[in-house]
């Protein structure tokens, strides 16, 4: 599918399921609880908001997996809440994040525990230049190591989504051939026009946020789900590709073409 295209109905997908767009906004008010019982300096309802905020966690990344799965093989439809799947997969949702997000932990440690003392070493000394050349090789090598792997993150979600399989999505090989087979360059156009057209709806829509009360509601429980579900579905759209290779492949196979 075309990139352009491929936003495009991205950007349809909420307003084809209007009906169950509900759904994915009742979620959505779980978080914003617990700013409402602090503007309103109300204890109880702070304890509702932590609750209904760990509740949040536990099934609305499952409930957004199930969208970029949705995506990925091709259908336009909503998925209905269904609270075990939903906690079962934002469970791997999370696993699969803690596991992803080792390595630049483990970079930013490291780097802290190379340079960090030579770094103050060199402030104490007065050596500013070398203290900010330091420090920014650091940040650096920290930023990379997290905008690569957050990428890679991106697309074992897909396939983890695709394959209902967190050890598919934990093979980094796979992911990376995935990456491959999409193409780069597409990717990246992707993400251009997806970031483009998204930033648009999130400052027009930011107006709404200067009514009193209300404004933050709206958008925390209307615009912000709207947005994830463009996105999610439209990550599923992207990996439909990969999706429709491996159902090929194994027509090819079952067929005794391959």
């Amino acid at each position: 599918m075309d990139v352009t295209k491929l936003v495009l109905n991205s950007f349809k997908y909420p307003f084809r399921n209007i009906k169950k767009l509900p759904i994915i906004c009742i979620l959505f008010i779980l978080i914003c609880i617990v700013p409402f019982g602090m503007l309103f300096d109300n204890r109880y309802v702070v304890i509702i908001g932590v609750i209904a905020f760990f509740a949040f966690i536990l099934i609305v990344p499952g409930y957004l997996l199930s969208i970029v799965k949705i995506g990925s093989i091709g259908s336009s439809a909503m998925p209905s809440l269904s609270l075990v799947n939903n906690i079962y997969d934002s469970i791997k949702v999370l696993f699969l994040r803690f596991v992803y997000m080792i390595v630049p932990v483990g970079v930013f440690f490291i780097s802290l525990t190379m340079v960090g003392p030579a770094s103050i070493n060199l402030l104490f000394d007065l050596k500013i230049l070398e203290f900010l050349a330091a420090t920014g090789l650091m940040f650096i090598v920290v930023l990379v190591t997290f905008i690569v792997f957050e990428f890679l993150l991106f697309f074992a979600k897909a396939r983890m989504a695709y394959f209902n399989s967190l050890s598919e999505a934990l093979k980094i090989n796979k992911v990376i051939g995935d990456i491959r087979f999409i193409g780069l360059f597409t990717i990246i156009k992707w993400i251009i026009i997806m970031a483009i057209l998204i930033n648009v709806i999130s400052f027009v829509t930011s107006f709404v946020m200067s009514i009193p009360y209300v404004g933050f509601l709206i958008y925390g429980c209307i615009v912000i789900p709207i947005i994830e579900s463009i996105s999610n579905y439209s990550l599923g759209l992207l990996y439909s590709n990969i999706a429709k290779n491996n159902a090929d492949y194994t027509y090819r196979r079952i067929s005794g073409l391959n």
